[in-house]
């Protein structure tokens, strides 16, 4: 038996989803189902992921033959086993394995993503969905701070008075342009890296500042001789 429906999501797209059921009769038969052996396989990996992601997300396993809810992994939804799925008049494609990520409204308000996975027999009829709901409300405010704080509109430009003899962020600017030409970062930069560095500051004449050697020497994680000898040999060969 085969039933469609189309499912409005709460992004406003429709997706339109299509299952093989069982059929009334398979229902009844005697023996255990398909699903009842194979979804309790599935339940410590919906435990696994919500240990990976916690406290947000929460996984519920669908029982398709029996349309009830299974297994609930950090219950957010407030279900509870045996709740109905209301999946009976939905089919899925036989190829279709994952629906989403889509989006959805929680019990109070709160914006969640959702994906739902079919998961098969090894004949391949659908017999349950595992949905992976990971509530994204505290993200979204974490970026709205963040948003925030690092909003540039209330930023002056820098006070020249302030800045014209700063060696310090002379270097600090140089240094950075440096590393982003060459797609490098601090952490990266072998002792050849710093001594072409050392040099390039040099002829920029950024150790013209007392206390520039210190500085760089500091920054680059090395010894302060270290830096007084690249400058030797380099004022040597001038």
């Amino acid at each position: 038996m085969t039933k469609a429906r189309n499912l409005k999501l709460a992004s406003g797209q429709t997706a339109e989803l299509s299952v093989k059921l069982p059929s009334k009769r398979a229902v009844k038969r005697s023996g255990p189902q398909p699903s009842a052996e194979l979804l309790p396989r599935y339940s410590a990996i919906a435990d696994g992921i919500v240990l990976l992601f916690p406290p947000y997300t929460e996984v519920v396993i669908h029982d398709l033959s029996t349309q009830t809810v299974v297994h609930v992994a950090n219950n957010q939804s407030k279900r509870e086993l045996g709740d109905e799925s209301s999946l009976d008049d939905i089919e899925f494609d036989p190829d279709e394995s994952v629906i989403g990520p889509y989006e959805k409204l929680g019990w109070d308000g709160r914006k969640i993503r959702s994906v739902s996975i079919v998961v098969r027999s090894d004949a391949g009829h659908a017999i349950g969905v595992m949905c992976i709901n990971f509530h994204i409300a505290a993200l979204e405010q974490a970026r709205q701070a963040l948003d925030l704080l690092l909003s540039s509109a209330a930023l002056q430009p820098q006070p020249e008075k302030l800045f014209q003899d700063d060696w310090q962020e002379r270097v600090n600017i140089f240094l950075n342009h440096w590393l982003q030409e060459r797609k490098l970062a601090l952490s990266m930069l072998t002792r050849e890296h710093k001594r072409a560095l050392i040099e390039a500051l040099h002829e920029e004449g950024a150790f013209k500042g007392k206390s520039a050697a210190n500085y760089v020497a500091k920054v680059l994680s090395i010894g302060r001789a270290t830096v007084f000898n690249y400058l030797k040999e380099l004022r040597g060969n001038e």
